[in-house]
């Protein structure tokens, strides 16, 4: 008898760990799921990348991008967009650079407005994905990697995490905050 209890609670035992394991696989699994569309998304609905030139898979929360760029600004755009997605744990970016043929009238700013860009793109999306911020209200624009902020959030705390998420971002010179405190009282 005491033989008979004991095997049926090891098979007991040794069952539930087997049950627990295929669910943590297959929370993984969704979860990954989840981030490569999250990811596939991001880059979709970022205008100064083509998406449909760039692909994601994930495992274990690391994104693997392959595929084509034509600056290594996209490339490291794509990697600050994904980094802040929830879940990702790593970007391995295998993009590959292949420049656009340039014009011979290029006037040499297109590495900066190539910079400015990124900027922009990275402060909004933070702010977007950010909810204790109405990223909706907030106008960001970038000139020579200066910020300028304008737009109304609802505390000084809120208009504190906007400048910081701004002054954060990789190249960002200066910040320039214009936002407006609406009174809550109101």
């Amino acid at each position: 008898m005491k033989r008979t209890i004991l095997t049926l609670a090891f098979a007991t035992a040794f069952s539930t760990s087997a049950v627990n394991a295929a669910d943590n696989q297959w929370e993984k699994e969704a979860s990954d799921a989840w981030i490569d569309g999250k990811a596939e998304a991001t880059l979709l609905f970022n205008g100064n990348l083509n998406s449909f030139d760039i692909n994601t898979d994930v495992k274990n929360g690391v994104v693997v991008l392959t595929g084509k760029v034509d600056h290594s600004v996209d490339k490291k755009l794509a990697t600050e967009l994904l980094i802040g997605i929830d879940g990702v744990k790593e970007v391995d970016n295998r993009l590959t650079v292949v420049p656009e043929v340039q014009d011979k009238d290029d006037d040499g700013n297109a590495e900066s407005d190539f910079v400015d860009a990124k900027i922009a793109t990275v402060i909004k999306t933070r702010l977007l994905f950010d909810t204790d911020i109405s990223g909706t209200d907030i106008d960001v624009d970038v000139d020579n990697q200066t910020v300028t902020l304008t737009g109304e959030v609802e505390s000084d705390a809120e208009k504190q995490l906007v400048v910081n998420i701004a002054t954060n971002a990789d190249d960002v010179k200066r910040v320039n905050n214009k936002l407006t405190v609406i009174d809550e009282r109101s």
